[in-house]
């Protein structure tokens, strides 16, 4: 009986840069993609006009919070 039933590196066909040219294409477009995402979120919360948020009263001062 033979127990060894996992495959090997070089049986596997992305092992040592002999992967396939479209999920190469595929992953370099994921990976621009979350980045452009990342960015434009980015953007959007940098760039946002969001009041500053005070705690308290005028008769009792708090503290002032800017994120």
């Amino acid at each position: 009986m033979d127990f060894n039933t996992e495959p090997t590196l070089e049986a596997l066909d992305d092992y040592n840069n002999n992967e396939p040219i479209e999920k190469r294409r595929t992953i370099r477009l994921i990976v621009i993609g979350i980045l452009v995402v990342g960015l434009a979120y980015s953007y959007v919360v940098v760039n946002s006009q969001m009041p500053e948020d005070y705690i308290g009263t005028p008769e009792n001062p708090g503290i002032g919070i800017r994120l």
